[in-house]
């Protein structure tokens, strides 16, 4: 016979058990998008600890809407590789343009990563780093409710070897060094331009800070180069660049 308690205590229990697992692990990856997930699904896959947070309930970013909420988006020939790696099917209606479902899209990569061994906090948010000695260690973590609602909510700490930026175009997770350290400088992304933008959004995935890694939107935010709309290939390539990053930092 099912018991109301008894549903909470499984909920809760295994939650707990999942927190606790998260609190000391190799990657903090902050934002669920498109770059985020690849890069903590691509690390996750070579076995490293990882975490991804989430500012929503759901992850995705702005895949979902597509293009003005039309639920299509374009990937160039370059990208092409990792909608075939994750199943995605696509149509080539151009030259090197390839059409794919925006919710097949953000529906695979969600997939893809929940059956790695990452971990997911969604309806977190990170509201500062931990560093120590000249170098990123983690970051500090608390409900996202409790900032919508304006509580004073005391946060708690994740330990990690690498911290990803692939919060999009606030890059709110560079934003609590450049507050304090004034070599970090967020120039703010600039106006659409395609061809550059997706160039550049690769180009600009580094680590910018020891520990400290940008990727996707929040890596051209960071830089000053242009936005690009919805077109995803860049922000995949930018996903794959960071893991790779991470993982030279690694070892």
């Amino acid at each position: 016979m099912i018991e109301d308690v008894k549903i909470s205590d499984a909920i809760i229990s295994e939650y707990f058990d999942m927190l606790q697992k998260a609190l000391n692990v190799d990657v903090v990856v902050c934002g669920g998008g498109p770059s985020g997930m690849y890069a903590a699904y691509k690390l996750a896959k070579k076995n490293y600890r990882v975490v991804l947070i989430e500012k929503k309930l759901s992850l995705g970013g702005g895949i979902w809407g597509g293009g003005m909420m039309f639920n299509k988006i374009v990937v160039q020939e370059s990208a092409k590789r990792i909608l075939e790696e994750l199943g995605i099917k696509y149509r080539m209606v151009r030259d090197g343009y390839y059409v794919a479902s925006a919710i097949e899209l953000a529906g695979s990569l969600i997939y893809n990563l929940t059956k790695t061994d990452a971990i997911v906090l969604n309806g977190m948010y990170v509201e500062d780093l931990i560093v120590h000695d000249g170098k990123v260690r983690g970051v500090v973590i608390n409900w996202s409710a409790a900032e919508v609602a304006k509580l004073h909510v005391d946060p708690i700490n994740v330990s990690a070897s690498v911290v990803i930026d692939a919060t999009g175009h606030p890059a709110e997770v560079v934003k609590c060094l450049a507050k304090r350290f004034k070599e970090i400088e967020i120039k703010g992304e600039g106006t659409m331009n395609v061809v550059v933008g997706e160039e550049e959004v690769v180009k600009n995935t580094k680590e910018i800070y020891p520990g400290l890694i940008v990727a996707g939107m929040a890596a051209n935010a960071v830089a000053g180069a242009p936005r690009m709309g919805p077109i995803f290939g860049g922000m995949l390539l930018s996903g794959e660049k960071a893991a790779e990053i991470a993982e030279k930092i690694l070892k």
